[in-house]
């Protein structure tokens, strides 16, 4: 068990506002500035931090705020990529998948997909079997598997019979985007990292024409001031365009919006990640279980709106995903009122013409666009945008490799080869519920277990789990002790996922998500209101749904 105390660890309350105050003091040189909190940002601050440079996380918003708290959760090896002819990015994201599940189980774990065949439609089994047989070599196993019997009576039941010739079954893996961020920044901060959210890049600093910091402003107090670094990686998602246009650099990212409904399971009582293609314009979407719902995603358009604000759901979409949903499930008849909650995320798809400033109103089909990753190197300034969750370490490798010339004998490449793995806890007969916790929290989990009950608590036991959900009341303690929780917002949509799962059923636990705020976090009665009102307008705004009046994309098509 780890008992560090909370003079020495990272992110415990008050710990942030102690080094915000440090950096704007001191005038220190870091070996890297990552700019970025979600998956890839943390990939390369874990990667950097394991090999020993003073490296610093910078996010403007909260760890995981952007995409990576709402992608569609999948770790995939790419079955697209196979059939475009990418057999090298496929193999890289196959391999990838395997050693996730490997290495983290618990927070990515095996999710079998199954693929609907139906008399004239397309693929048909053989060609599918064909290209799956491709994906399981690449991964070393055999998974794949033509059904044909029992497929409504056991396999999907609920789906569309007429003309079914059967389903296809292969392997891919599902996780908890943002939990799986909270876990690589942990690992960087064990290997002395230091990763701070709500704080803001404003500007990049140069020196005889190169990159030697940044300027920087807290979000929570207002104060801004300079951070020096020998190198800056801007691993902003969506935002990367904002410091390159700092050099000079026209916009070359065109953000895509894919938006989910979540659903209660026993309205679309699925066990596996069905797959099948929209009726209206044959786009692949799929209805998968996770966390004890059933999600529903995703559609491909342009996101035009401020990237300011977080990403919703327009009434075009979500009548979009119940159409399709419906249309697979024929005896589903879901409607808007079986949705539990939505949410919407931007992809930082960066445009084929990279030469040419992207103009959203002269763009082709957002699903044409190819989804690598690309990395440019600003006078020193190291971005990267693109490429898939699944391959985020291989994707971080690449940058500090790219990094590298600026930071001398410190980083070499025969050092970059291959990323540094992840240590499970070890235990003989895990039990679902431990090796959940395990792969969330790493060796802290045996802390988050030992957690015992609290006397303001209407609840027999922290080890409970909130309603029916899999999160347990301790895990919200530990995060407002243990996770640099600003706002309540990052405690119920980020740390934990419960705002997500029970909707508008949180209400009924305010009072014990009060105790443990207060408690924890030092709020009083003034602040905890405030949050609360924050909290409840988010929800409303960002992950409920749209208004009959939305403000839907125009000119696109889903």
């Amino acid at each position: 068990m780890i008992t560090q105390s909370n003079e020495t660890r990272a992110w415990t309350p008050g710990w942030r506002k102690s080094q915000i105050e440090r950096l704007s003091r001191e005038k220190f040189e870091w070996d890297l500035i990552v700019v970025g909190g979600g998956i890839t940002g943390a990939g390369v601050y874990r990667e950097a931090a394991c090999r020993g440079l003073k490296v610093l996380l910078i996010e403007q918003q909260d760890f995981a705020w952007g995409t990576s708290s709402r992608s569609s959760k999948m770790v995939h090896g790419g079955l697209r990529y196979l059939g475009s002819g990418q057999f090298g990015l496929a193999n890289d994201s196959v391999k990838e998948r395997q050693q996730l599940l490997d290495q983290l189980p618990g927070l990515v774990e095996p999710l079998p997909f199954l693929m609907g065949h139906y008399k004239g439609g397309f693929p048909g089994p053989w060609i599918f079997d064909k290209l799956l047989a491709i994906y399981d070599w690449m991964a070393g196993r055999r998974f794949r598997k033509f059904i044909k019997r029992g497929v409504s009576d056991y396999w999907v039941p609920g789906i569309r019979e007429a003309k079914l010739k059967g389903v296809t079954r292969f392997a891919d893996a599902v996780t908890d985007d943002a939990r799986l961020v909270m876990r690589v920044l942990q690992d960087g901060n064990e290997h002395g990292g230091q990763a701070l959210n709500y704080l803001k890049a404003l500007e990049t600093l140069t020196l005889n024409g190169r990159v030697c910091g940044l300027k920087v402003e807290d979000q929570i107090d207002g104060e801004a001031f300079e951070l020096k670094a020998k190198s800056v990686i801007n691993a902003t998602g969506a935002w990367t365009d904002t410091l390159r246009a700092s050099l000079g650099h026209h916009r070359v990212i065109r953000p895509l919006r894919g938006s989910h409904l979540v659903v209660p399971h026993w309205r679309l009582p699925v066990s596996f990640s069905v797959s099948f293609f929209h009726p209206q314009d044959k786009r692949p979407v799929f209805a998968f279980p996770w966390e004890g719902t059933t999600v529903i995603g995703t559609t491909d358009l342009d996101h035009a709106e401020d990237m300011g604000h977080e990403a919703s759901i327009t009434e075009t979409e979500l009548q979009y995903l119940l159409v399709a949903a419906n249309q697979q499930f024929d005896q589903a008849n879901l409607c808007r009122d079986d949705v539990i909650t939505t949410w919407s995320g931007v992809r930082p798809v960066v445009s084929n013409k990279q030469d040419q400033e992207v103009d959203l109103s002269k763009s082709n089909n957002p699903s044409d666009e190819k989804r690598e990753h690309a990395i440019w190197n600003d006078q020193g300034l190291v971005s990267v945008a693109g490429g898939k969750l699944t391959t985020y370490r291989l994707i971080a490798l690449e940058v500090l490799r790219e990094a590298a010339g600026a930071l001398g004998s410190k980083l070499t490449l025969q050092s970059l080869e291959k990323p540094v793995p992840f240590e499970m806890p070890k235990s003989a007969a895990p039990s679902y519920r431990s090796r959940r916790l395990a792969g969330r929290y790493g060796a802290y989990a045996t802390n988050i277990e030992s957690m015992s009950s609290v006397a303001e608590l209407q609840i027999p036991s922290l080890q409970k789990e909130v309603m029916d959900t899999d999160t347990r009341w301790a895990e919200l303690l530990w995060a407002c002790q243990e996770e640099c929780v600003a706002h309540l917002d990052d405690l119920l949509l980020r740390r934990t996922r419960i705002a997500l799962l029970l909707g508008e059923k949180i209400g009924q636990h305010k009072s014990d998500l009060e105790v443990i705020c207060r408690s924890a976090l030092a709020w009083d009665a003034d602040r905890w209101q405030q949050e609360w009102r924050r909290f409840e307008g988010i929800m409303a705004k960002y992950y409920g749904l749209p208004g009959e009046c939305g403000s839907d994309a125009k000119g696109v098509s889903i």
